[in-house]
């Protein structure tokens, strides 16, 4: 009981799964504690009641959704293996970098201090872009900074000066950490209700395989460390390819069942012109309406006027073969 007042249950998560009268009871203790009345006019929580139960219906039955669920899905599968991918890569490539930093400073507590403060700017970096250019743009273009400052240093390390390689190393270390941030934060926004714990346990468990790989390498001495570095910066390269396949959640409502995380499509990967010259047979778009209502209603006046002058003319016309 301590618990469930402390962290109440979702009722988007209870109403997308048809537990109606979890909805109705969470429902009334936010009410209660917000100290709003639910029979209140301003507030009109009883009609907000008879709709659920309108639209329910008192013999509809908890419908339950596990994770097994995802065997008959496509699209949602592929967004949390690719999500879980990112985050493999985004946890398992901070060793990468953070084993250049032993050789700047002799403290021990140094590269885990510029860990912190990394993962610090990192999360004010999302903040402040990911709500503009959106999630699917900010994890593409952390992606690709992490590999392209992994592949530097592993390409370019005994050629490069020690301040190159501390800069290429704060700065892969900087967009590894926003890699996996925002892997779990799209993951949270992606995934439907009624299957998102399951899910987000599974990107989380890939996350934890990452930091166990790094653990791994300095048990070992760095034992296998170039394998190591190869290996994810491929992954790191590859997971580029991979975030293209992912939809653009950006203001866009949550999906809560099952068909509506499917309905999910990625966007284009570039924007139609409107000046690109249309082929018949692939154009997707209807063609505009030549219909003005201002031209319309123009010539309908000039044709009103042009009668009325044909109309006077012929009475003036009757009336001189009349007078003759």
């Amino acid at each position: 009981l301590s618990c469930a007042s402390v962290f109440p249950e979702s009722p988007r998560w209870l109403l997308a799964t048809t537990q109606i009268p979890q909805v109705k009871r969470s429902l009334q203790e936010f009410s209660t504690r917000n100290g709003v009345c639910l029979r209140d006019e301003i507030y009109p929580g009883e009609t907000l009641l008879s709709e659920i139960d309108s639209a329910y219906g008192e013999d509809c039955r908890p419908q339950y959704f596990s994770v097994l669920e995802l065997r008959w899905t496509r699209v949602i599968w592929k967004n949390c293996l690719i999500l879980s991918f990112t985050l493999f890569i985004g946890t398992g490539i901070q060793y990468c970098f953070t084993r250049n930093l032993h050789s700047y400073s002799t403290n021990f507590y140094f590269s885990y201090f510029l860990r912190v403060i990394t993962g610090a700017l990192a999360c004010i970096f999302i903040c402040l872009s990911v709500n503009h250019f959106g999630r699917r743009g900010m994890l593409l273009l952390s992606a690709i900074i992490t590999g392209l400052s992994s592949l530097l240093l592993l390409a370019l390390t005994q050629y490069l000066h020690g301040g190159l390689v501390l800069v290429l190393s704060v700065v892969g270390l900087l967009f590894s950490q926003a890699l996996a941030m925002l892997s779990v934060f799209f993951a949270c926004e992606v995934m439907p209700t009624v299957v998102r714990g399951g899910c987000l346990g599974l990107v989380l468990a890939a996350g934890s395989v990452g930091m166990a790989a790094s653990s791994l390498m300095e048990l070992q001495n760095n034992g296998g460390y170039f394998l190591h570095h190869v290996i994810f910066a491929s992954f790191a390269v590859l997971s580029v390819l991979c975030i293209m396949l992912l939809p653009e959640s950006k203001r866009k409502p949550l999906p809560d069942s099952l068909k509506e995380g499917e309905s999910q499509r990625r966007p284009p990967l570039f924007l139609s012109r409107p000046d690109r010259d249309n082929l018949p047979l692939l154009c997707t778009r209807p063609p505009l309406s030549e219909y003005n209502p201002d031209n319309y209603s123009r010539l309908h006046r000039d044709k009103q006027h042009q009668f009325a002058v044909v109309l006077e003319f012929r009475v003036i016309l009757v009336k001189h073969t009349r007078g003759r």
